[in-house]
């Protein structure tokens, strides 16, 4: 980039466990979306993965913060010094100019006027000139490889850290969609609340997230794909002396039942409100899952065996959102549906 080129075209998938940044299509940013601050003079310390491996570790005098609940900022002050971080990783060789930034943000397509709005104040203290917001399962379709723009109908389930994006597109728009704030975070809740009551083993957010990671299921029954145990070390809760237990995939598919079975509700229910002519399009193409959810075990299957209608993992679920904002960048004209 030349000395006196003053504009930035970043792409970022906003997102409540991680953050990713697409810059000259190139993904240079991917990180946890967490940030450390000093207790004291309210500065920030450290962010992404720096910030992680202190989470849940600090001293007194530090603070992480996870600005993201639910898929929305519930932190605005970290959320803009977060955003500020994560934009310096892009800008490093950058050192007499911080450029002003072009920027597409991808945001949650139940988000409300208040939410898109904080959103965008928060891009713009942390440098965005020309701040765009495009909805998450729009992102998610267009990096998964869908026409969004065809005659036809396509639905694709996005299942974040905080937020569950479900919706039918057709001709450039959202047709039907549904938000559900049930997802990576409330599996790992459900863990956490698992091995306390049935192991009575006190075990931390990351901790509970190691073991979705690693038996994570969504059915009881995976076959020749089935994980091994997983060994959990832990306080116990009563005498808080050290335990060691083994985890299994079918216990922790039976855990997370009751939040998977909210999202197999809010498929059908999207479904149910689906224009009969765009029902049949979805029934052939089938659905597509992106999103850090549809890596858990098992899932397509369950959901394929529920609704009748074959459901396909993207290719690489976890950048989908991500690629499409990068798509999305660079086709700011072809594309009317980006807000400003």
């Amino acid at each position: 980039m030349g000395l006196f080129s003053f504009t930035q075209e970043i792409a970022m998938d906003l997102g409540t466990a991680n953050t990713i940044i697409i810059s000259n299509d190139k993904i240079v940013v991917d990180e946890p979306s967490v940030v450390a601050l000093d207790r004291r003079t309210d500065k920030m310390i450290a962010v992404g993965e720096k910030a992680k491996m202190m989470y849940e570790k600090e001293n007194p005098h530090i603070r992480t913060v996870r600005p993201l609940r639910d898929g929305v900022i519930a932190d605005f002050n970290a959320c803009e010094q977060m955003m500020r971080g994560l934009i310096k990783k892009v800008n490093t060789g950058h050192r007499l100019f911080s450029p002003s930034l072009r920027m597409v943000i991808g945001v949650p397509s139940g988000s409300t006027e208040v939410e898109l709005r904080a959103v965008r104040d928060s891009a713009e203290h942390a440098g965005g000139r020309d701040v765009y917001l495009i909805f998450e399962p729009m992102a998610a379709a267009i990096g998964v490889g869908l026409d969004v723009q065809a005659p036809e109908g396509n639905m694709i389930v996005d299942i974040g850290g905080g937020s569950t994006e479900i919706a039918v597109i057709s001709l450039g728009g959202i047709v039907t969609n549904s938000s559900i704030r049930i997802a990576g975070d409330d599996f790992t809740a459900d863990i956490q609340e698992y091995m306390s009551r049935q192991h009575n083993v006190k075990v931390s957010e990351r901790m509970a997230e190691r073991i979705k990671i690693a038996v994570g299921a969504a059915l009881t029954d995976l076959g020749n794909d089935a994980p091994e145990d997983y060994t959990v070390y832990g306080p116990n809760r009563i005498t808080a002396l050290p335990m060691e237990v083994p985890v299994g995939y079918q216990e922790i598919a039976h855990c997370l039942e009751k939040s998977i079975a909210k999202i197999e509700t809010a498929v059908l229910n999207a479904l149910e409100n689906t224009p009969p002519e765009l029902y049949a399009d979805i029934v052939h193409n089938g659905i597509y899952l992106a999103g850090g959810g549809a890596l858990l075990r098992g899932l397509d299957k369950r959901l394929t065996d529920k609704i009748n209608i074959p459901f396909h993992i993207a290719e690489d679920p976890l950048h989908s959102v991500a690629k499409g904002t990068g798509i999305a960048l660079k086709n700011i004209e072809k594309f009317p549906f980006l807000m400003r």
